[in-house]
């Protein structure tokens, strides 16, 4: 049962070579581009979208901040489109997958710092330390602080995977038990099966929710450094 429970989390392999590589790229052939004067309703819709979202994320940065829209639209979309995907039956999620998660949020949270302490190093220096700070006090509220800022990427990369595995695990559970109920009592089955379907729409609505809070949470971390 464990084995079942947890397969969909296994990377998957094909002549001994894993298929990470290939499955994370798949997501990107999947936005349509146009080079039409007009573009039809499914590129006008994306492209709206995406102003959309790009309106509220960069609307509280500097233009230096700005210039990190690109990077966090295309991050938006990753993650979006591999969480969707992962709901396919016989499908894989990478972002159920702690490393590759840490692997998007450490460089992201790194750049913001680096680029804090580049830019605003005073201000960058001060967050360690809060004005009016008693004096026995400082050496212990450095260390929290010190603490809180390189937990920022943990906490983004726990928060994605976290979300998204219990997810998936929840609905393989009701899934299975559907399924052992049809021979039971088919009233129960129809009823679980009924909350199937809800729970598997409140998902896609995770997945999507989940990368917009992903990259809302970069864009803060950039806001807080520029």
């Amino acid at each position: 049962m464990n084995e079942n429970l947890f397969a969909s989390f296994i990377t998957p392999m094909m002549f001994g070579l894993p298929l990470v590589t290939l499955i994370v790229l798949f997501p990107s052939l999947l936005f349509p581009t146009s080079s039409r004067l007009v573009n039809n309703r499914l590129i006008s819709l994306q492209q709206w979208m995406l102003q959309l979202v790009s309106k509220q994320m960069m609307s509280i940065h500097n233009p230096k901040g700005q210039t990190w829209a690109l990077m966090l639209m295309s991050l938006i979309l990753f993650i979006g489109s591999t969480n969707l995907l992962g709901l396919l039956p016989h499908s894989f999620t990478p972002t159920t997958q702690l490393s590759m998660n840490l692997g998007m949020a450490i460089p992201l949270w790194a750049g913001a710092v680096i680029t804090g302490f580049r830019n605003k190093t005073k201000a960058s220096l001060a967050h360690f330390l809060p004005q009016g700070t008693p004096t026995p006090l400082i050496p212990m509220l450095v260390i929290i602080e010190t603490i809180s800022l390189f937990i920022q990427p943990v906490a983004l990369a726990v928060r994605l995977t976290a979300n998204i595995t219990a997810g998936h695990l929840l609905i393989h559970l009701i899934g299975g038990a559907t399924l052992a109920l049809m021979s039971i009592n088919t009233t129960t089955a129809l009823i679980t099966f009924i909350i199937l379907i809800l729970l598997t729409v409140l998902e896609f609505a995770v997945a999507m929710i989940q990368a917009y809070v992903f990259t809302l949470l970069v864009s803060l971390y950039l806001h807080d450094n520029t």
